[in-house]
């Protein structure tokens, strides 16, 4: 940045930004007991791996929820139709019938249709899904206060170790020069 003609403020800034990540960086260390760089390294890859072992897990949950609600919506839209939809087939699938309860008779269409694409021969009751669903909502807000957690830590590790390269290895446009070649 000084290169690219920034103020004698800035540089001031600059000096006393650097300095307190230092001393940051050199508090972490020390308060969590980190001695030796391979160890500052194999703890920021624990963190990152169980932080993204965490993440998988919730975008898991948060997916099955929606399947399940997408389930439930058409479980309801089935039974709602269904009296119609008897009826229409008593009709002997009259033009007039469908005319006038032709959206009853496609709701319940598309939720046929979405049973068979699921491969569902016999439906759960919406009892079973919304126990389902409050048993994936408390694992979700279990899981995510830990994913929190094992986010906030992996990346005080990654800035701790970014910082440690930093000093170690030169500015970051040195390094991306040197990767770059």
């Amino acid at each position: 940045k000084m290169a690219e003609g920034k103020s004698a403020g800035y540089e001031r800034w600059a000096k006393k930004f650097n300095l307190k990540q230092a001393a940051q960086t050199l508090n972490y260390l020390s308060e969590k007991g980190i001695t030796a760089y391979d160890d500052l390294k194999a703890r920021t890859e624990e963190a990152t791996a169980r932080y993204h072992a965490l993440s998988s897990q919730v975008r898991e949950q948060e997916r099955r929820l929606k399947e399940i609600a997408a389930l439930r919506t058409h479980i309801l839209n089935y039974l709602k139709t269904r009296e119609t939809y008897i009826a229409y087939r008593k009709a002997g699938y009259a033009r007039k019938f469908l005319a006038e309860h032709e959206p009853e008779i496609i709701l319940h269409k598309a939720a046929k249709q979405f049973f068979d694409e699921q491969g569902l021969k016999k439906l759960p009751t919406v009892k079973e899904l919304t126990a389902e669903i409050e048993a994936l909502m408390s694992e979700k807000n279990a899981g995510y206060n830990e994913y929190q957690e094992r986010k906030r830590e992996a990346d005080e590790l990654l800035t701790v170790k970014r910082n440690i390269d930093q000093v170690l290895h030169g500015a970051p446009s040195q390094r991306r020069d040197e990767h770059d070649r």
